[in-house]
């Protein structure tokens, strides 16, 4: 059985404009010892998704789904103590803002036996060990005496590994972790990671990894969710996005990568991921896609099946081209971006 299922996740939130919505009919599945990675640019609803399925959204957000459930049991369905027994014990989540997320009036000992207390029961001397044990794990010096610093001593990167330790207390079955080096230097990201990978292999939790950092979806992942716009573009094993991406999107992202470059200076996505009302009433990455044709700009694309998952697009990349066989009747490229009809 799946760990988390997820169909057609929607999340709109009330504005004074009316609805807006930041997640877009989206699907996901992880399964017990597997790491999923979701990429995207920032405001394509990557963190907005996970929330949801954490149940930590504003009451202005609307949340609805077809199917949406963590080993059988419906999330949208749990009344507050039934949510409240999972979240943080069974399902938890490494936030991506440390210095925010972490209570400026409690120690870090005290946050951290907060968790241990409420779900595994542990007493004042097992806890105080379990949580010198944890800090130990995510790489901070002396942890023995930080249990009685307070957040604001912190530095940005030792928060985040703070916020890790709490995540990982009560070993759970499934992680999120959004952005979880972000803060860190190249040498701590590299120990979390493998912290993490270790401990998916020790207890066999699933894990959901949301960054920006492709390199770390290319040594980490097993399986890669592209986002943009609230949509889910693309979905592929590792090895089959990275070899031939089938989305002109994920082609763009992967092409900015510095050891991809061919000339000195880094290829870009030119313009933004649209807001609230500039939605083109087509595909909406059409404004920014090389490939573009008409009905891309009219026409909501519908998915298609590519290498172990699927391309939300009219005419999927095959070896970074749209293959004759998928363009409409009379429509060429000569060069990217060049239509010819």
């Amino acid at each position: 059985m799946p760990l988390l299922e997820i169909e057609n996740l929607t999340v709109e939130f009330e504005t004074r404009s009316g609805l807006f919505r930041a997640v877009d009919r989206i699907s996901l599945t992880v399964n017990p010892r597997e790491i999923v990675a979701i990429v995207g640019e920032s405001g394509s609803g990557k963190s907005v998704a996970m929330l949801a399925v954490m149940g930590l959204l504003p009451k202005t957000a609307r949340v609805t789904a077809d199917r949406m459930t963590f080993e059988g049991r419906d999330l949208l369905k749990l009344t507050s103590s039934e949510r409240r027994r999972i979240i943080g014990k069974d399902v938890a989540m490494i936030f991506q803002e440390p210095m925010t997320s972490l209570n400026p009036c409690f120690t870090v000992g005290f946050q951290l036996g907060e968790s241990l207390a409420t779900h595994l029961g542990l007493g004042r001397a097992e806890r105080k060990r379990r949580s010198i044990e944890l800090l130990a794990q995510v790489g901070i010096p002396e942890p023995e005496s930080r249990l009685a610093a307070f957040p604001h001593q912190l530095s940005g990167g030792m928060s985040q590994r703070v916020m890790i330790a709490i995540a990982i207390a009560c070993s759970p079955k499934l992680l999120i972790a959004d952005e979880p080096t972000t803060a860190l230097d190249v040498t701590i990201q590299a120990q979390i990671l493998d912290l993490l990978v270790s401990l998916r292999d020790k207890t066999g939790m699933g894990l959901v990894l949301i960054t920006h950092d492709m390199g770390v979806v290319a040594e980490t992942s097993e399986r890669v969710v592209v986002q943009y716009a609230g949509q889910q573009v693309e979905e592929a094993t590792t090895r089959a996005l990275f070899a031939d991406p089938h989305h002109p999107y994920t082609s763009a992202l992967l092409a900015a990568l510095p050891e991809r470059a061919r000339e000195r200076r880094l290829p870009s996505i030119p313009g933004m991921v649209p807001g609230q009302f500039d939605r083109p009433p087509g595909c909406l990455f059409a404004p920014r896609c090389d490939f573009a044709f008409e009905a891309c700009r009219t026409t909501p694309p519908v998915r298609a099946r590519a290498d172990l998952g699927f391309a939300l697009c009219h005419t999927p990349l095959v070896g970074g081209r749209p293959t004759p066989q998928n363009l409409p009747k009379g429509v060429t490229f000569a060069e990217p971006g060049k239509v010819s009809a």
